[in-house]
C-alpha cells in the first residue's frame, strides 16, 4: 500500500483527518489546532486509493520553511506514510527560493522518528496544547 502525496487546495480534507488525528484523539483543543495559519500554508495529502489517510502543513518564512500538522489516521500509521509525508515536504521546501532549513515541534515520542529523517533535536521540552515537544531542525 503505497500513498500518493501531493500538493493540495483541499483544507477541508486536511481540516478533517487533522480534527480525527489531534483533536478526538490526541484531545487538542479546537481552538489551538485550527489557529488561523491554514490560508497562509502550503498543505500536503497522502492518499491511498483516492481516500485520504493523512496530512502535512508547510508554513514559509525568511529561509525556513516549518513542516507541522503531520498526521496519518492511527490504523495506518506504521507503515511509513509520515516518512513519505516528511520527504515530500522536505522536496516541496528545496524546490523554494531562498528555503534553506527545515524546522518542526516535534512531539517527545516522535523524536527518534523525525532524526531517523535527518533532523536534529535543540533547545528545551516545552508544553504544547499539553503534550510535550521539543524544537527539531536540519537543512534542505
Amino acid at each position: 500500500m503505497k500513498a500518493k502525496i501531493a500538493l493540495t487546495d483541499d483544507l477541508q480534507t486536511c481540516l478533517a483527518l487533522r480534527r480525527v488525528v489531534f483533536i478526538e484523539e490526541q484531545k487538542v483543543p479546537e481552538a489551538e489546532e485550527v489557529d488561523g495559519r491554514d490560508d497562509d500554508a502550503l498543505h500536503l495529502l497522502a492518499q491511498i486509493d483516492g481516500v485520504p489517510v493523512g496530512c502535512a502543513r508547510l508554513l514559509l518564512s525568511g529561509e525556513t520553511g516549518k513542516i507541522g500538522r503531520v498526521c496519518v489516521l492511527g490504523n495506518l500509521r506504521g507503515q511509513g506514510i509520515g516518512a513519505a509525508l516528511i520527504r515530500t515536504a522536505l522536496e516541496v521546501l528545496r524546490d523554494r527560493p531562498g528555503i534553506t532549513q527545515a524546522r518542526l515541534g516535534a512531539q517527545i515520542h516522535a523524536i527518534g522518528f523525525y532524526e531517523a529523517l535527518g533532523f536534529a533535536a535543540e533547545g528545551p521540552e516545552y508544553l504544547d496544547a499539553g503534550i510535550r515537544h521539543r524544537d527539531m531542525i536540519r537543512d534542505v
